[in-house]
């Protein structure tokens, strides 16, 4: 479709390279001289946000590679030091994590755009094919990059799907231990995953050149369905495509910004902020939210040789499409039956991602079956009979026609269609939500934070009243391995300045060495030391604690959630979805009391009504007048909770200031640029019209 090159250079030096390797040439007959059908939407611009994902996604995960430790003991702690000492790690990481996200929403719609405008019918085939087979390795790609931070959701999620290959007759036990690299998840495992989530991405992006190159030869399709004839039918690619997706990217853009700077959590599961734990099961394993359909359609089969059967076909079945749908007509804009089946296929693929976040267990699992019938019946049963029986409206006679008549009419129903998606996407992620975190119990209540929303900080006063509670109540039994000294006198944390932290970790031995004789030895605390733990290994703080482990407070705030629910996770989206970590921590703190009459306590349990089972094996660990503020603060229970919350907060995230700061800026520059791109876009397209 591009066609040899008609590019020219005029310099010499030009015209002696290009006559030796016409790169440039073929740059020019690509992505500027390409012919590109005049009637193309904005669902059509996704093509160029998935290649800039790709891009995003390589960029990051290549340098944030350079930081991370693939080994079972180091991984986990690794991922939290690009986070915290790494410049800009944060940035890093949210970006790349937040990217995989983004990726697949760009991808989901991409694919729908391709199926309801019968992209996949000859002669574009192949086209279509290779898209499949690019879908499927970011589906690989994905998965093994949610094991790496070796989560607790990560390590059970592999644990889980990869335990999946031994329901294969005959050598299922086999490829199960050859993925492993033994005979559980390990070491070798998390190896062989790291290995893979760095090689795939290049494997992605030279099929997505076969994919561009399959492109160029068979032409684009459009909205239309119908066949480019004359030169009027046409635009070249650049400026008019460059300026149209360049919009539509920068739009994404603010989308996906939203997500890196004010809620960068959202979308990932918060058991991941709990080190992977080979003894301790979830109490859901869920995958994250762009594997859920296909996770609905894998529990809703009750063989599990069956279950997995299925999940892959309603993927394979995708490269069948170009056979199983013959309809003539391509578009549905013009088969009145197929545009409405099409709508359904889309609302069971979205209701199958809710039913994938919840429990596999009563109705769920009837619900599962009726619309895992549907989603296969849309391909083999709908489509075959649709393109025997149904009498589609009249095609134009061309694009130029389409253009005309499109011109003639209103706009057609974008911003709805983009609302459905929207709020599609919101159910499925809330679903996802309700399956992690439902246990039961009431529902802490949501307290009034500073730092709270896109714009909010930390109270300084209330930081520094909380590291104090920590230092005398909970540093007895928990530690916080992941904060240096050095952090109280950061920008965004207490306030102090360098030398109070200074003297705070001068005032704390650790220990160090061996030294010259071979010896352990304690010194006081520098400022590039972590704040050490109470105990010296895991046992002692188990024989300590009733054979309970003190989790480590700096990651308290992100790994302790709990169930928001339909529709308060859609105001979450917009401004307060961190503090719910926090409040679970103040209710807790706030929630001991005598047990229901009904109620047997375990023995050396107490009772408190925030947490799962209402048993906790720690007592009641402050009460009023316990610490002295000396701001005149009132010393009660109540004020230690919100400020200990808040404190711990802070040392989960102490970039947070500085996150919401840039995204600020960010957000700024993008919108201002996004009305530049548009009015530039309008200026160039009323040419074309």
């Amino acid at each position: 479709m591009s066609g040899p090159s008609t590019y020219q250079p005029s310099h010499p030096a030009l015209q002696w390279f290009e006559k030796r390797l016409p790169l440039i040439g073929l740059i020019h007959s690509s992505f500027i001289a390409y012919p590109t059908p005049r009637n193309l939407n904005y669902w059509w611009t996704f093509g160029g946000i998935l290649s800039f994902m790709l891009g995003v996604q390589i960029v990051t995960g290549v340098i944030l590679a350079m930081h991370y430790t693939p080994h079972v003991d180091h991984a986990f702690n690794s991922v939290e030091a690009i986070v915290r000492d790494v410049n800009y790690g944060w940035l890093l990481r949210y970006l790349h994590s937040n990217g995989a996200s983004m990726f697949f929403i760009a991808v989901y719609i991409h694919m729908l755009r391709g199926l309801y405008y019968g992209s996949y019918k000859a002669p574009r085939e192949v086209l279509w094919i290779l898209g499949v087979i690019i879908y499927l390795l970011m589906m690989a790609t994905g998965f093994m990059g949610y094991v790496l931070p070796w989560g607790q959701m990560s390590f059970w999620g592999a644990t889980v799907i990869t335990n999946l290959f031994s329901a294969i007759p005959y050598v299922g036990e086999s490829i199960v231990t050859l993925l492993w690299g033994g005979y559980a998840v390990g070491n070798p495992t998390l190896n062989r995953f790291f290995s893979l989530h760095y090689l795939l991405p290049f494997v992605i992006a030279g099929v997505v050149v076969l994919h561009v190159w399959a492109l160029h030869v068979v032409g684009q399709n459009n909205p239309a369905g119908v066949e480019p004839k004359t030169e009027k039918d046409m635009v070249p690619f650049t400026p008019y495509a460059t300026i149209k997706d360049g919009f539509g990217i920068v739009c994404f853009m603010i989308f996906y910004a939203w997500f890196v700077f004010y809620i960068p959590n959202y979308l990932g599961d918060p058991d991941n902020y709990i080190q992977a734990n080979p003894g301790v099961t979830p109490a859901h394993i869920v995958p994250e939210w762009y594997y859920l359909p296909f996770y609905a359609i894998l529990r809703s089969i009750p063989s599990k040789l069956g279950g997995v059967i299925a999940m892959f076909s309603a993927i394979i079945v995708l490269a069948f499409l170009p056979w199983l749908d013959s309809a003539k007509t391509r578009s549905s804009k013009y088969r009145p039956l197929a545009k409405q089946f099409f709508w359904i296929f889309v609302a069971v693929c979205v209701l199958l991602g809710w039913l994938g976040g919840k429990p596999a267990e009563g109705v769920y699992i009837i619900a599962g079956r009726v619309l895992t019938f549907c989603y296969f019946a849309y391909f083999l049963i709908v489509l075959p009979i649709l393109s025997r029986i149904e009498t589609p409206r009249a095609v134009p006679n061309s694009i130029a026609d389409d253009v005309l008549a499109k011109y003639g009419k209103k706009a057609g129903p974008m911003a709805p269609v983009i609302l459905a998606l929207v709020l599609a996407g919101g159910l499925v992620m809330g679903g996802a939500q309700n399956a992690r975190a439902a246990e039961g119990g009431p529902t802490p209540p949501s307290l009034s934070w500073s730092f709270a929303g896109p714009f909010g900080t930390f109270d300084r006063g209330a930081l520094q009243r909380g590291y104090k509670v920590y230092k005398e109540v909970c540093a007895t039994c928990h530690s916080m391995n992941l904060v240096h000294f050095r952090n109280l006198a950061d920008p965004g944390g207490p306030g102090f300045s360098a030398a109070q932290a200074l003297a705070v970790a001068s005032d704390i031995k650790v220990q160090d060495g061996p030294n010259d004789a071979g010896d352990m030895f304690e010194r006081p605390g520098r400022l590039a030391d972590k704040f050490p733990a109470p105990f010296p290994n895991e046992n002692a703080a188990r024989a300590a604690n009733g054979g309970a482990y003190p989790p480590d407070l700096s990651l308290m705030a992100k790994a302790r959630n709990y169930d928001r629910g339909f529709p308060q996770f859609i105001f979450d989206f917009f401004w307060q979805f961190q503090e719910k970590g926090p409040n679970y921590i103040d209710a807790l703190l706030q929630g001991y009391t005598d047990p229901p009459k009904d109620f047997q306590l375990p023995q050396g349990a107490y009772y408190n009504k925030y947490f799962p089972g209402h048993a906790i094996k720690m007592p009641k660990p402050i009460s009023d007048d316990q610490v002295t503020y000396d701001d005149g603060t009132p010393q009660k229970v109540e004020n230690y909770a919100k400020d200990v919350a808040t404190f711990l907060m802070w040392t989960a995230e102490p970039h947070l200031e500085a996150r919401k700061k840039l995204g600020l800026q960010v957000m700024i520059f993008l919108i201002i640029f996004a009305f530049l791109m548009y009015f530039t876009k309008k200026k160039v397209w009323a040419n074309a019209h």
